[in-house]
Formats: structure tokens, C-alpha cells, sequence
């Protein structure tokens, strides 16, 4: 995650709050119930760790709206990345399937951030070693653009174009005490440091 406070940066303003938040998951599952007929086959994996939670509270108004269980899980995609050796290792996650597994299902894989593509395509890699998906589909809180990679989101709660010097920030309650999407400056060292 980028660092967004520094006395060097602008303060990160915020561009999303937890009733926004709501209503886009809100929308999303509308959206999603739309486009898979009812959503009986969906399983939804959240890529942690915020799109775990996003996946869990995506479940919950699936429920809400279909009357049904939805099948949440989480897939860790730590070994599946193209930067493992560019960066300081990183503690593995979990991957948490349903009991009921992927093959044949409806697979919408959940994040906070799409940025340059590049963890989703680690994200199909590592759902590819877990079984056969009928289909995968892909729901974002927030895309900021500058993609590396051509992957697109099916589902975005909010587009968010930015530039390479911009940091978006994803908080949530489970993990950070809030609901809140931020944009800030990444941080330069002042002139002489």
C-alpha cells in the first residue's frame, strides 16, 4: 500500500466514505444478480486482504436480494506474483475455497484497487491451479486506470483516473476502523533531503 501522509504531501482527500461505499457494493450486486440470472452459481473470491472483505459484504447483499446462501471464499495469489523478487518478502495468505469448489461456477473475483492488471493476472494464474471455473468475471471498489496488462473490470464501484504520482487508498472498518477511499500524493523527499 502507498503512503499517502508525509509532511512533504498534500493531504489525501477523500473520495469515497462508508455510505458510498455501501451503495456501490449495493449496486454491484444488483449488477451482478443482472448478469448471471439470478446469480445460483456465482462464488465470489476475494484477493486479500480488503477484497476478502469487500467479497464477504458483496455475499451478504447478494443474500439480501436472491433469498439464497452465497458460496465466499479467498484466494491468495502471494506465489502467483511477477514481483516476488523485486520486492521484500510478503506473508502468505489464505485461500479459502467453498466446500462446493469452482469448477463449472460462476467465479467474480473481488479487489479494492485495479490498477496496472497485474495481480488479477496473478489472481487467474493461481484460480487456474484450483479447478475450472465456468466463467470468471472480476468486481473492483475503485479503478484508477493505467493498466499494463489487458484486463478490464466487469463490476466497478468507481472509475477514478489518476496519475502515476496519485495514491488511492482503500480503508475499511474490518481492517482499518473505517470506511474510506483516499486519494493522495505519493510522497517525494523535499528539495535537499
Amino acid at each position: 500500500m502507498d503512503s499517502i501522509s508525509s509532511p512533504h504531501a498534500a493531504p489525501a482527500r477523500s473520495v469515497l466514505e462508508g455510505p458510498d461505499i455501501a451503495r456501490v457494493l449495493t449496486r454491484i450486486a444488483h449488477e451482478i444478480v443482472e448478469r448471471a440470472k439470478g446469480a445460483d452459481d456465482v462464488v465470489l473470491l476475494g484477493i486479500p486482504t480488503r477484497g476478502v472483505f469487500l467479497a464477504r459484504r458483496l455475499a451478504a447483499k447478494l443474500d439480501a436480494i436472491t433469498g439464497r446462501s452465497t458460496q465466499v471464499g479467498s484466494l491468495d495469489i502471494t506465489m502467483y506474483r511477477d514481483d516476488l523478487r523485486l520486492r521484500p518478502a510478503r506473508t502468505l495468505g489464505r485461500t479459502e475455497i467453498p466446500a462446493d469448489g469452482v469448477d463449472g461456477r460462476l467465479v467474480v473475483l473481488v479487489d479494492d484497487v485495479l490498477f496496472s492488471g497485474r495481480t488479477i493476472r496473478a489472481a487467474l494464474d493461481a484460480l487456474g491451479d484450483i479447478g475450472r471455473p465456468r466463467a470468471v468475471q472480476l468486481a473492483v471498489l475503485v479503478d484508477r486506470g493505467h493498466r499494463e496488462l489487458p484486463i478490464r473490470a466487469d463490476y466497478v464501484g468507481k472509475n477514478l483516473p489518476t496519475s502515476l504520482r496519485e495514491t488511492v487508498r482503500v480503508q475499511l472498518d474490518e481492517e482499518d476502523g473505517r470506511d474510506s477511499v483516499l486519494l493522495g500524493v505519493r510522497e517525494t523527499p523535499a528539495p535537499g533531503e
